[in-house]
C-alpha cells in the first residue's frame, strides 16, 4: 500500500523558528501481511501541539521526551478507522487514538498500545478526543485540581495565559466550574478575547499585542490574582506573578514563549520575579500529566460529562490534508490557532 508520510526535514536550531520547510511530504510503502497483533489503520486526524517543538531539537530538553530523527516520521496524537487486523481486540471499522500516531495517511500499530475510542461519547467529533477528551483536556483539568488549589466559594480570582490555545480555553472554564468568581483571559488578538468571553464565558480577556497587561489586569482583578494557569512564561507572566496575591498558586503547565530559545525548561525566572514568589509564598510547581496517569480514565470521563452538560464548551481550529502539517504546526505555534489545533487527514 502506498501512503504519504510528512517527515522531520530538518531542524530549526535551538534558538530558531519553525517553519514549513523544516518538514517534507514524502510516500512510503506499507507491508501489506499484517503480523500477530497488528492493525492497519486509515489516519482521521492529527493533533500538533507546543511540546513538539522540543522534539525539533537533538536534545529536547525534556526526560520524557524523545527527539524526532530526520528524514523519519514525525509523530503525536492521532486517531484513525481499523482497516485491516490481526489482533482480537480490534475489528475493521472500530475508532482508535494513540499518543505516538505517525503522521502518514495510514499506519500499522499494535492493538496493545491502541485506545479503543466510542464516537456516540463525542457525537461524532472524533477530534475532540486529541484535545478535550485526550490528554489536552486531562492537562488542563488535573493541573487545576492538583496544583490550582481552586475551592467553591473561596472567592477567588484565576488568571490563564494563551488562554484561546487548546490547554488553557479548557483550563479557564474548569476554573469556573470548580468555583473561580473571576476568570481572566490573555491572549494575542482581538478576535480570541471575543471568543473568550462571549463563548466561553471568561470575564474578562486580554489582548497583550495591543494592550498594557499590567493595567488591565490592575482593572479586572482588582483584588489580586489567586491562581495563575500558566502557558507562556517570559515577560507575560512576571506581570501576572507580580499581582499575585500571598498564599497563591501559579500552574506551571507550558512556556511557549521560551520553546525557540535555547534555555533549560522550566527556564530560569528573573530576581525580581523569584523574590515575589517568595515574598508572597506562591507555590510554582510544573505540572506534567503523565505524572498522573492513573487519574487519566476518570478525567476523561468527567470532561465527557462537562462537555455534554454544556458546563465546557470546545473550540477548534482545523486545517486539512497530510500535506499542510507543518503549516498547521507552525501556525499555532505564532497563535494561529483558537481553540484546538488538528489536521483532518480523511474522512
Amino acid at each position: 500500500m502506498q501512503v504519504k508520510k510528512i517527515v522531520l526535514n530538518s531542524r530549526p536550531g535551538n534558538d530558531g523558528e519553525p517553519v514549513p520547510e523544516n518538514f517534507r511530504l514524502e510516500e512510503t510503502t506499507l507491508a501489506a501481511d499484517l503480523k500477530d497483533g497488528e492493525v492497519l489503520l486509515r489516519t482521521l486526524w492529527l493533533s500538533v501541539d507546543p511540546y513538539m517543538r522540543c522534539r525539533m531539537n537533538e536534545d529536547t530538553g525534556a526526560e520524557y521526551l524523545t527527539p524526532w530523527q530526520l528524514s523519519e516520521s514525525a509523530e503525536g496524537g492521532g486517531v484513525g478507522v481499523v482497516e485491516a487486523s490481526s489482533c482480537s481486540t480490534y475489528s475493521v471499522g472500530d475508532i482508535a487514538a494513540h499518543f505516538s500516531w505517525p503522521w502518514q495517511t495510514h499506519v500499522v500499530l499494535q492493538g496493545s498500545v491502541l485506545e479503543k475510542l466510542d464516537p456516540t461519547l463525542v457525537d461524532g467529533h472524533l477530534s475532540y478526543y486529541l484535545g478535550a477528551f485526550g490528554m489536552t483536556g486531562a492537562t488542563a483539568l488535573l493541573g487545576m485540581r492538583e496544583m490550582g488549589n481552586v475551592t467553591k466559594d473561596g472567592n477567588q480570582t484565576m488568571v490563564v495565559s494563551g488562554a484561546a490555545g487548546a490547554c488553557g480555553s479548557i483550563a479557564g472554564q474548569i476554573g469556573k466550574v470548580d468555583g473561580c468568581v473571576k476568570v481572566v483571559g490573555i491572549c494575542g488578538s482581538d478576535e480570541k478575547c471575543k471568543a473568550l468571553v462571549d463563548d466561553l464565558g471568561f470575564s474578562a480577556a486580554i489582548n497583550y499585542r495591543q494592550e498594557d497587561v499590567s493595567a488591565k489586569l490592575k482593572e479586572h482583578c482588582p483584588k489580586g490574582i489567586d491562581v495563575y494557569f500558566d502557558n507562556v512564561g517570559g515577560a507575560i507572566s512576571d506581570t501576572v506573578i507580580q499581582q499575585m496575591n500571598n498564599d497563591s498558586h501559579v500552574v506551571l503547565c507550558g512556556q511557549i514563549s521560551q520553546y525557540n530559545k535555547d534555555v533549560p525548561y522550566p527556564p530560569p525566572l528573573s530576581a525580581e520575579t523569584q523574590e515575589a514568589l517568595q515574598k508572597k509564598n506562591i507555590t510554582r510547581e510544573r505540572f506534567i500529566v503523565l505524572d498522573h496517569m492513573s487519574k487519566l480514565e476518570a478525567t476523561i470521563t468527567e470532561l465527557c460529562e462537562l462537555v455534554v452538560s454544556g458546563q465546557v464548551k470546545v473550540l477548534e481550529t482545523v486545517a486539512n490534508g497530510i500535506e499542510n502539517m507543518g503549516d498547521a504546526f507552525c501556525s499555532m505555534m505564532k497563535g494561529g490557532n483558537i481553540g484546538k489545533q488538528v489536521v483532518k487527514i480523511s474522512e
